[in-house]
């Protein structure tokens, strides 16, 4: 089966984070977010990702190459303008061949039963089936009502109090038939949830949607998803307690309170202190005294000494300051904090310097 991945929008929501490396390629567990999602295709026996890309495109080609890495064949479609959901779709219909495909937005990630869902869709003869995940608070999402049997009955946007019969909502995630493309119009930017499903509904055509509850799912696209993602994979990893890479040392009297993750090449120096949830990516220094609790670092970091952060994203080469303190903040890429400064729920876009 073929699986195509949306990843051409520019990351708005992840901004400043996204400035300089595209949504997919943003670091969870110290690898490409998009590279969690296409492992977890190739162990349903997705054979080819497409993906349709627009910002920062040539970062993911590096990544991923041919795809040969990750035991598939992946496929790169650049869109030199937006078209939206379904017309990114439909500028690929030529490689997408003659048999069910699988659609992802690129801002999702998920533990649905891929093998499952594409069971669900041959046995109802389904022309399209979304996955459903329910969600704690209805009224903020578009929800989508359903028959008994699954078949989608309708969607209800942004609905009032009572006008709320179901928590299900849209994931993302879908798996049709090469016809629905004939319900696309070529070059043309369209919505396949606002547009496309609904000519679907409008025409009785089988359309169904495939119950998730039970199965992890976040939209990431969102600065604190983001952030909430990185927490809830280090919750989920159980034995994790301290996981370090290739060339890391750990001096022995510096304290690593699991779960936490650090990459290759670090330095964890005496008296530092890192407490889990925590992410520390390749290359970076934890200097003495210094204390990092439930944060996602990047690449190439400088923590000075006596420095506390937490609840904070410190992005690739920055660099912290003696005393500095850093609390529910985004460091975006080349941020240079002076000594002792302190900073509490912002967003610093990319190669600013911090001074007192």
């Amino acid at each position: 089966m073929k699986a195509l991945i949306l990843v051409g929008g520019l990351g708005t929501r992840l901004r400043p984070l996204s400035v300089n490396t595209p949504k997919a390629m943003m670091p969870v567990l110290n690898t490409p977010f998009m590279g969690h999602v296409v492992r977890r295709l190739a162990r349903h026996g997705v054979t080819e990702v497409i993906f349709t890309r627009g910002h920062l495109a040539g970062l993911m080609e590096h990544y991923f190459g041919d795809g040969s890495g990750f035991g598939l064949k992946v496929t790169y479609v650049d869109e030199s303008r937006p078209l939206g959901t379904a017309g990114g779709i439909k500028n690929c219909q030529s490689l997408l061949g003659d048999g069910t495909f699988l659609v992802l937005n690129g801002d999702v990630y998920s533990h649905i039963d891929y093998t499952a869902m594409r069971r669900f869709h041959a046995q109802t003869g389904a022309l399209a089936t979304i996955a459903l995940t329910p969600v704690a608070n209805p009224a903020a999402f578009g929800l989508v009502e359903t028959e008994d049997d699954g078949r989608i009955r309708r969607f209800i946007e942004k609905p009032r109090a009572d006008e709320i019969t179901t928590n299900m909502i849209n994931a993302g995630c879908y798996l049709l038939e090469p016809a629905v493309l004939d319900y696309i119009p070529a070059d043309t930017a369209v919505s396949i949830e606002r547009q496309t499903f609904q000519s679907l509904l409008a025409e009785g055509r089988p359309f169904y949607g495939y119950d998730t509850t039970g199965a992890y799912w976040i939209d990431m696209g969102k600065r604190e998803k983001y952030f909430q993602l990185n927490m809830d994979l280090l919750g989920q990893s159980g034995e994790v307690q301290a996981c370090c890479g290739r060339g890391t040392a750990i001096d022995t009297a510096a304290a690593v309170n699991g779960p936490v993750v650090i990459g290759d090449n670090c330095r964890i120096e005496a008296g530092a202190v890192v407490n889990g949830p925590a992410v520390i990516g390749n290359g970076c220094v934890v200097s003495s005294g210094a204390v990092v609790t439930a944060a996602v670092i990047w690449n190439g970091v400088t923590i000075g000494p006596n420095t506390v952060i937490s609840n904070s994203i410190i992005a690739d080469g920055c660099v912290i300051g003696t005393g500095a303190r850093v609390e529910g903040t985004v460091l975006a890429d080349g941020v240079f904090s002076a000594p002792g400064l302190a900073l509490s729920d912002t967003a610093v876009w990319p190669g600013t310097i911090l001074n007192n």
